[in-house]
């Protein structure tokens, strides 16, 4: 019985040793591609996993005139990564993202499309578990992804942007997206209409376009949330859904909140960029929205 037992215990220490054995360090790397001839750079953050684990990919997408590292900062969802193991790319645009403007001869639909296949090819990726989020800018470029890369992205999330209007794309497929803008944002208004020399969706208009395509509920579920950080700010939830399909839109509403990620860093005083929220963690809520699509 006592060999039977040590067996038994030395087994377990081999099969916890096979399994540390089996697990990297988080690791942040500067990476490039060439896409057309440029090279295209971007940060890539892997979490500790087991190796041949096939993560999903977060691309983050900073504002105008930022940075891959600035984003990190602003929108830091390594944390949420190395606790729910997924990769997190922060690429970098050429001074802004082409989100329908004149591309001056640079496809960023085609450099992210680029960078997908990179990531899914050098680090395992599960290509049906792709998402996309930005802020400002880089929102306005998610919501042009969602349109013209659909095959490729299971969800997206907007912060403090929508969508532009006429700008030659338009949503083509159901897909589950969240938007999510202060109401007092002095960049781009809630409100939409005209800005930079085009026109904005409203929060409320982009969200009836999306909930129309993937045929939710014509009433959105509406919930309110307190000021429990008393910074100023509360929460407002408008919630489209298909039962059938389990698609869903959803709009925040940052009342009071600026162009800014809810729960993020101040990355400019509120006089410019208004208040940073704390009633809302954008990292987690958003992955916490993703983690539920996939693609088929």
């Amino acid at each position: 019985m006592k060999i039977a037992s040590v067996m038994k215990f030395l087994s377990l220490i081999i099969l916890i040793l096979i399994g540390f054995a089996g697990l990297t360090q988080p690791q942040q790397k500067n990476e490039d591609i060439t896409v057309d001839g440029m090279k295209r750079s971007f940060i890539t953050y892997l979490p500790s996993a087991r190796a041949n684990y096939r993560m999903p990919l977060v691309i983050s997408l900073h504002g105008g005139y930022s940075s891959p590292k600035e984003q990190f900062r602003i929108a830091d969802f390594r944390p949420v990564a190395e606790r729910e193991k997924f990769i997190v790319v922060c690429p970098k645009s050429k001074n802004i993202w082409h989100d329908g403007r004149d591309t001056k001869g640079i496809d960023d639909v085609k450099f992210i499309d680029s960078l997908i296949t990179y990531i899914v090819n050098t680090y395992h990726a599960d290509p049906k578990r792709v998402y996309i989020t930005g802020i400002s800018n880089g929102g306005f470029l998610a919501s042009r992804l969602a349109c013209e890369l659909s095959q490729r992205i299971a969800a997206i999330a907007v912060v403090a942007g929508t969508m532009n209007i006429g700008e030659g794309y338009n949503p083509v497929k159901a897909m589950p997206v969240i938007y999510m803008q202060g109401t007092k944002d002095p960049i781009f208004s809630n409100k939409g209409g005209k800005k930079f020399g085009r026109r904005i969706y409203s929060q409320d208009s982009v969200l009836k376009v999306w909930a129309d395509l993937a045929k939710c509920n014509t009433r959105p579920v509406i919930t309110s949330f307190p000021d429990r950080a008393n910074d100023g700010t509360n929460i407002i939830k408008k919630e489209y859904s298909n039962s059938a399909t389990g698609i869903k839109v959803i709009g925040y509403s940052i009342v009071n909140g600026g162009h800014t990620w809810p729960g993020g860093y101040q990355y400019l005083p509120k006089f410019i960029i208004g208040k940073t929220t704390r009633n809302l963690n954008a990292c987690t809520e958003i992955w916490n929205f993703f983690q539920a699509y996939r693609l088929n």
